[in-house]
């Protein structure tokens, strides 16, 4: 695939935040792996990032990571853009990613702002240029400040956007007024980096989004951006709306990983909701309640569970955790 194919969205308006399947004994799942990719392509997802934070790239090695997308490259072929995560606050660590990753065939780098060190805005910017710098592959930024403590600003913006190779930008910020003035100013694609703010990010001229939830509503997202760009925007925001309980469900505790693979696992789409520690699978009480949610959503069918599920509470959404737009992934 040649990347950026259109300037406006060029990693195209959906892509989901892969989860890395696992072995119950903990080992990357590259079979398995390829096998989901596969199927979020053919659910509507435009693209696929790996080894973000939902890909548990803290604790994934380098040569997992290659071969991870190494597989999932030959899986989807040309059918889908795949970016790898090039993410570490060590800087000359991030470069190794990025070289690693155009050797085994990404499209495109995500790399988010070094997390803990908190760098100066100075800081942020030389790191940015470097890792973009070290290959070939179009950017996408990643301001998390939720995760990463400091938060890129507007100036650092309008120097790195003058890169070449930056052509894009993904925002958990939750300040949509800010994301659409630096839209204006810097002219790089922006994607929600909140599941739940995919409308209003469309409505400031943002590209599309980076999501958990598209792990099993992918279709829907893209039937969303579909009817927006279509100019029928009521319609768009009543599709929204039914995935607003899964979006919770899935981001509302801050585990998107944990859920996810729970989630994909109800589904049929993996075998095992295996994680390596820190993160530990979903308990059976969760994966109840999860399963009601995407029964009620229409997610899985309800013949999908051997037992009836638990009833919901009055307010689906809040089945577990709190709104997901407040949670950073």
């Amino acid at each position: 695939m040649v990347l950026p194919a259109d300037s406006a969205r060029p990693f195209g308006a959906v892509l989901t935040a892969m989860v890395t399947p696992m072995t119950p004994d903990g080992a990357i799942d590259l079979k398995a792996a390829a096998k989901l990719a596969k199927k979020l392509i053919d659910d509507g997802n435009d693209g696929l990032v790996l080894s973000g934070t939902t890909g548990e790239s803290p604790v994934t090695h380098t040569p997992e990571k290659v071969e991870l997308v190494a597989a999932v490259v030959e899986a989807v072929g040309d059918r889908a853009a795949i970016l790898a995560g090039a993410g570490s606050n060590d800087t000359a660590h991030a470069i190794r990613m990025a070289t690693q990753a155009a050797d085994a065939g990404a499209d495109g780098l995500l790399v988010v702002s070094p997390y803990y060190s908190r760098p100066t805005q100075e800081g942020l910017y030389q790191h940015f240029a470097a890792v973009a710098d070290s290959t070939e592959l179009p950017v996408m930024l990643y301001d998390i400040p939720g995760r990463s403590g400091v938060r890129i600003a507007p100036e650092t913006f309008a120097r790195i956007a003058e890169h070449p190779l930056v052509v894009a930008n993904k925002d958990a910020t939750g300040d949509v007024w800010s994301a659409e003035q630096l839209i204006e100013a810097t002219g790089l694609a922006w994607y929600s980096g909140d599941d739940g703010l995919l409308l209003p990010f469309l409505s400031v001229g943002g590209a599309g989004i980076v999501s958990v939830s598209a792990h099993v509503v992918g279709q829907r997202f893209a039937e969303v951006v579909r009817l927006w760009d279509a100019g029928d925007h009521g319609a768009a925001l009543r599709v929204f709306r039914t995935t607003v309980p899964v979006i919770n469900a899935l981001n509302g505790a801050g585990a998107q990983a944990v859920m996810a693979k729970a989630a994909l696992q109800a589904q049929g789409a993996l075998e095992h909701r295996t994680l390596r520690l820190p993160n530990v699978a979903a308990t059976d009480h969760e994966v109840a309640h999860l399963r009601a949610v995407l029964i009620a959503g229409g997610v899985i069918p309800a013949s999908a569970h051997p037992m009836s599920p638990p009833e919901l509470p009055e307010d689906a959404s809040a089945v577990i955790g709190h709104p997901a737009i407040v949670t950073p992934r």
